[in-house]
């Protein structure tokens, strides 16, 4: 199985450009110009600044990376061509070593939804909206004890 190591800042253009293929396989309720929205707004806000950034790489080419804030799992996006192949399963086992016991997800994302409930995440509490008012519930979840 590939390593999983720090990513540097001079990866992120690349972590951008996996996270927009993730999300347009994954987040089918989003719309277009919302997708294009959300990309900007990591730039802007310097999203990937604000957190541990880990990524798993085969043959230079990025599969997949988390981001954790404290005790929370921020980011875990998977390149479409690597799905199903473990690495997500990989990246959140390396999360959940550094300490990692929350996730929020988003309730319209069903495979994510069950992916973590299969790694021992319980759904705590239900918002109706995203961190930013848009109509899509978010299921925060924490690590069952």
């Amino acid at each position: 199985m590939p390593e999983i190591v720090s990513t540097s800042a001079d990866q992120h253009a690349a972590l951008l450009e996996l996270w927009e293929q993730s999300v347009r396989a994954t987040h089918h309720f989003l719309t277009e110009e919302q997708i294009l929205q959300i990309r900007q707004q990591i730039i802007e806000f310097g999203y990937f600044d604000q957190v541990q950034l880990f990524h798993v790489e085969h043959q230079q080419q990025i599969l997949g990376f988390i981001g954790i804030a404290g005790h929370k799992l921020e980011m875990l996006f998977i390149s479409p061509a690597a799905f199903r192949q473990g690495i997500g399963s990989q990246l959140l086992q390396h999360a959940l070593e550094l300490g990692v016991t929350e996730v929020d997800v988003n309730e319209q994302n069903p495979n994510a939804v069950t992916f973590y409930l299969k790694h021992g995440f319980k759904v705590v509490s239900r918002s109706e909206t995203d961190s930013v008012g848009n109509p899509y519930p978010i299921l925060h979840l924490r690590l069952k004890k």
